[in-house]
């Protein structure tokens, strides 16, 4: 239970750091703060210490695929941007990452059988 409550309170200082940084006069350092990797420490830390550490490589390479949906998000949010209001433009962004994310899973289930 005490895990819990860590893994939670990480997420929490994210979140408040990406406020607190968006508020500043660099508010761009705001999109750096949900690339530092606390739920991949943690999602990590768990698949390491539960599984083998050939899991552990595969998470790992799964995580580098994963960059994919993440970067056509953040194209859509640029792109969208011009053209649509904020709610308009994450939501399409959001649909964005969830097909790319989607694709990804396909192709990783279908050319990395082994792996998943």
């Amino acid at each position: 239970m005490i895990a819990l409550f860590f893994k939670c309170l990480l997420g929490a200082l994210a979140v408040l750091l990406i406020a607190l940084l968006s508020k500043s006069k660099s508010f761009f350092i705001s999109g750096l703060v949900p690339l530092f990797p606390t739920f991949a420490l943690i999602a990590h830390y768990i698949v390491g210490s539960a599984r083998t550490m050939a899991d552990l490589r595969t998470t790992a390479l799964f995580g580098l695929y994963s960059l994919i949906p993440y970067a056509a998000y953040l194209v859509a949010v640029y792109q969208f941007s011009y053209k649509f209001s904020l709610t308009g433009t994450l939501s399409l962004a959001t649909l964005v990452w969830l097909i790319f994310a989607f694709i990804l899973l396909i192709f990783w289930t279908r050319f990395y059988p082994a792996l998943s």
